[in-house]
């Protein structure tokens, strides 16, 4: 009697072994196909729409009257914010360019010395400002003064990439143009491109600043006289 006690236990073991093993089987292939699955599909948007960094030229047009003789305030104030572009992501010389042969070119020589002095308050210095003219006879009293540099730019490529229909989502994966304004907006919102190819080095420590945070965090913030904790 215990001899097939014995053996009906040993059979019931041997079961749930198979069985266990079979299901650790069963997961196993489960997993390794949805790995592959998974990784076959490039959805992430930053593979689809990279940001890149590469130079390009920056350009200003500074309108002129025949009759002006200084630079307005504003024009000023726009080519100071033009100076700054060139400082945080400029490389080279800075044109300043001067129409030749147009009846406003007078009044473009006059404004010449406001475009450098606008430019070095903006902080590019003398050493990089280069002044030359190009011929503007055919552009008349429009003929501007042209500011130009080479720069890094953080740029992706242009949207409006449509090649199938979207609806067309039988693989379960994005459409071709998803992602790409969002992404675009990202690099228009880079201040210094460099920045994504390395981290700049630490500024100056602020240690005035720093031993009062490290004293709240010790004692805990002390209230000032006056105000109210709510």
């Amino acid at each position: 009697m215990s001899s097939n006690l014995g053996k009906t236990q040993a059979m019931r073991f041997a079961q749930l072994a198979a069985a266990v093993a079979l299901v650790a089987a069963v997961s196993g292939c489960s997993l390794r196909r949805d790995s592959v699955t998974v990784g076959s599909i490039p959805d992430d948007v930053r593979t689809n729409h990279p940001i890149t960094i590469s130079e390009r030229e920056e350009v200003l047009d500074v309108p002129v009257g025949a009759g002006d003789r200084e630079l307005t305030t504003a024009s000023r104030q726009t080519v100071e914010g033009f100076a700054d572009g060139w400082r945080e992501a400029g490389s080279g010389v800075m044109r300043v360019m001067l129409p030749s042969g147009s009846p406003n070119a007078a009044a473009a020589a006059r404004l010449r010395d406001d475009i450098v002095a606008a430019l070095r308050t903006g902080g590019v210095a003398a050493g990089s400002i280069s002044v030359e003219h190009y011929s503007a006879g055919a552009q008349g009293d429009a003929a501007p003064i042209r500011l130009s540099y080479t720069g890094l730019s953080a740029r992706t490529e242009q949207c409006g990439r449509w090649p199938k229909d979207m609806l067309e989502s039988a693989e379960n994966r994005h459409y071709a143009n998803f992602g790409c304004a969002t992404q675009n907006n990202l690099a228009a919102q880079i201040a210094h491109p460099g920045d994504l190819v390395g981290p700049r080095k630490r500024g100056e420590i602020d240690a005035t600043q720093r031993g009062r945070i490290i004293e709240e965090y010790q004692n805990g913030p002390q209230q000032v006289a006056g105000e109210v904790d709510y």
